[in-house]
């Protein structure tokens, strides 16, 4: 694909995931610094929200554990230091942190998704400054040290069962619209050292099943687990895992893309991310390929070429390395095109579906890059994809309670029940026939709630609004004018 010569604009199409990564992990994107005040760390949630707001993105992916901790109020682990700026201690005047984020970002018409690092139990090796709940002291005995840090040990049948309890317990007491695991699965490997799972390899593996396949299965084990357990909570919330980008090398398997990665997510991570698409596991999927577009070890282009082409009905979304521009010593990176080709390319691709970009406080650096976004990409508000496999729903159209017209300014009441989290959808009709429009505005509405107001800039006196479920089924147009 040749793209000298191709303007970069591209008509918007009808549904498209538009995310961001918000790390909290050593207060990379959020917060800047867990011992700030609560209003300090507010504001500063603000601002990265209303930056992508603004640029009409329509999902967050927020890291609400990063080590055996929680950015929320948990009964199976202790507050997160870098909320807190003490592991354990909750934050005064923030009692809420993940509720006050959902609700903030919802009253945008986004989406939140959970992101939840499983397997990482401690950032380094000093554990005195870890809470005594800490898993780390509570079950010492699931732990393997491994580099600089401590990790779950992915062999133990317990650990499974306690991340899925750990994932249980965000989905049953949080309005979240998706959970979401990075790509840390078994660690990446360290020269010289050695994961000392021989244990519990000895203790669980099946005959004749080698430690690679072993592993393997492991990692298979707790996202089957986390799939049913979602699902059987809330069947709207969304499952999405970011791996590696590259699953295998074509120089070790021909099946594998056409990359020299260093390291692979089959072959050391122990993760086979083709076994989650093919048994269904996985709402979406979306592989890190944070690379340039002819990197040539591992190029971007040809990383969603390969992903492109996997059968299974589990959504494509590709992750994008925004923290590399201008900041790589590959210098395709300070050219402002990088991205925007990007975009190009997973926009051209028809099973690709939207992008993620790692990480928050990247963009909001490059100004010049984020208008030719806005201008060529993201000109306006925008559906996300349905869900892969969605339960089939007919809705009824919203009840138009009062409609003010002021200053240039709509003031809408709508009503609307459901038992299911559901946006209303605000359009610009246009047309003679008025069946169809502009999408201008996206309104949360939790599950239960029946009734919403809220104003919007109209230019026209002609609107219609429709409803649409966290499943991603939509009702009939209601249409008003005035």
């Amino acid at each position: 694909m040749v793209f000298g010569c191709v303007t970069l604009r591209n008509p918007q199409p009808e549904t498209e995931f538009r995310g961001v990564w918000v790390a909290t992990v050593v207060n990379i994107d959020w917060p800047r610094n867990g011992n700030d005040s609560a209003d300090k760390q507010k504001a500063d949630f603000l601002q990265l929200l209303d930056f992508y707001q603004n640029l009409h993105f329509n999902a967050l992916i927020v890291q609400v554990r990063t080590a055996g901790d929680a950015l929320y109020d948990s009964e199976m682990a202790p507050w997160s230091r870098f909320l807190t700026g003490i592991e354990g201690m909750p934050k005064e005047g923030f009692e809420r942190p993940l509720q006050w984020m959902i609700d903030q970002t919802h009253k945008r018409g986004m989406q939140f998704h959970a992101w939840l690092n499983p397997y990482r139990a401690t950032f380094d090796l000093d554990t005195t400054i870890l809470a005594k709940n800490h898993d780390f002291y509570q079950h010492r005995d699931w732990m393997v040290k491994y580099g600089k840090k401590y990790y779950y040990n992915p062999g133990e049948p317990k650990v499974w069962q306690h991340l899925s309890d750990v994932v249980e317990e965000v989905v049953v007491n949080y309005d979240i619209d998706g959970i979401h695991f990075d790509d840390y699965f078994y660690p990446y490997k360290i020269s010289g050292e050695t994961f000392n799972d021989s244990l519990a390899y000895s203790n669980h593996k099946l005959p004749d099943q080698t430690i690679g396949d072993w592993r393997r299965a492991n990692a298979d084990s707790l996202v089957h687990s986390v799939h049913k357990t979602v699902k059987s909570t809330k069947p709207w919330v969304q499952f999405g895992i970011s791996p590696f980008g590259v699953w295998k090398n074509k120089a070790t398997d021909p099946k594998g893309s056409d990359t020299k990665a260093g390291q692979t997510t089959y072959e050391d991570l122990y993760a086979d991310p083709l076994v989650w698409i093919k048994n269904d596991w996985l709402d979406n999927i979306v592989p890190q390929a944070y690379w340039s577009m002819e990197f040539p070890a591992a190029s971007h282009s040809k990383i969603v070429e390969w992903w492109a082409h996997k059968n299974g009905s589990t959504t494509l979304f590709m992750g994008n390395g925004a923290y590399k521009i201008r900041n790589n010593a590959d210098r395709a990176w300070d050219k402002k095109r990088e991205l925007p080709k990007q975009l190009k390319l997973a926009r051209s691709t028809p099973r690709v579906s939207g992008n993620i970009f790692f990480s928050a406080k990247s963009l909001p650096q490059h100004e010049d890059i984020v208008k030719k976004i806005k201008r060529n990409f993201y000109k306006g508000p925008i559906r996300t994809p349905s869900l892969a496999k969605i339960a089939k729903r007919t809705l009824e159209s919203p009840v138009l309670v009062s409609r003010k017209d002021m200053n240039g300014f709509a003031e809408i009441c709508l009503s609307h029940y459901d038992s299911v989290p559901r946006y209303i959808l605000a359009h610009e009709l246009r047309g003679k026939k008025r069946q169809s429009g502009k999408l201008v505005k996206k309104v949360y509405l939790p599950s239960n709630d029946s009734n919403t107001c809220f104003q919007l800039w109209s230019k026209t006196k002609n609107l219609g609004f429709t409803v649409r479920d966290a499943f991603g089924n939509e009702s009939e147009m209601k249409k008003t004018t005035n």
